[in-house]
């Protein structure tokens, strides 16, 4: 009977330091897409600045603004869904990218010191944004692997501790654009 209660005592530690694990990595996970958030809200921040100095260069390139600012419309009203977030982001992505070849086509523009500022400050957040979703991808990872290795998930089955998905953007991202570009 002794050694039945050890046992039992052993069996209750161990479950309850393998369910903090999973508090702990659920609240990593979370901090990490926290980090996401800040980057792509100075994204966002930084887009109708962006447009406002390309517009007065090329004014008749008017359906190439509307583009971003229904892309970043949409970006921002994604919601909490990270497939449609990420979608919402490639398209954001792509306008974006529109906007940087029209300014391919006027000398005077890319001469600027605002937008070569924009520009400068715009990749600089695409390269944060992308860290910050390795970060968070790297945690998912780590939750995920927890949740589904044995006998771990059997403690994540009962507390209900499930994956999380990961959030994948477009290989082809406005960082690499702007390197390609170079204005």
């Amino acid at each position: 009977m002794k050694y039945f209660f050890i046992v039992l005592g052993v069996v209750v530690l161990w479950a309850v330091y393998v369910f903090n694990r999973f508090i702990s990595l659920r609240n990593r996970t979370r901090e990490a897409w926290a980090d996401i958030e800040v980057q792509l809200k100075r994204r966002y921040d930084l887009i109708p600045n962006l447009v406002n100095t390309v517009k007065g260069y090329a004014t008749h390139e008017s359906s190439a603004f509307e583009n971003v600012t229904k892309a970043r419309s949409a970006a921002m009203g994604a919601g909490n869904n990270l497939s449609d977030k990420a979608g919402a982001e490639n398209m954001l992505t792509g306008a974006l990218k529109s906007v940087f070849a029209i300014a391919e086509a006027y000398p005077d523009l890319k001469a600027n010191q605002n937008f070569l500022a924009l520009q400068n400050e715009l990749s600089d957040t695409e390269n944060k944004i992308q860290a910050a979703r390795r970060f968070y991808n790297s945690n998912v990872r780590d939750l995920n692997t927890s949740v589904e290795s044995f006998p771990g998930n059997i403690v994540a089955k009962i507390f209900n501790f499930s994956q999380m998905e990961f959030f994948d953007l477009a290989d082809d991202d406005v960082a690499q654009k702007n390197v390609e570009v170079k204005f």
